[in-house]
């Protein structure tokens, strides 16, 4: 693949990788234990945005290593 592609890919990584570390450092499962009416978001969802960005990322770096063989 081109440079601009690996270029394209690696600041995806970086991306995503810092959306993951925000993500992981938000603490969903204590806004559970608070009242529904004081949520400002679902932790479900939350979660789910969590595990996609990890899915995400894992594709990200599989593209990434598939290139350099």
């Amino acid at each position: 693949m081109s440079t601009d592609n690996e270029a394209f890919l690696h600041g995806l990584e970086i991306e995503v990788a810092a959306e993951l570390a925000i993500a992981e450092s938000s603490h969903f499962e204590d806004v559970a234990r608070t009242p529904v009416t004081e949520w400002l978001f679902d932790p479900t969802d939350a979660e789910r945005y969590e595990v996609n960005l990890r899915g995400l990322l894992g594709a990200v770096e599989a593209v990434e290593e598939g290139e350099t063989r």
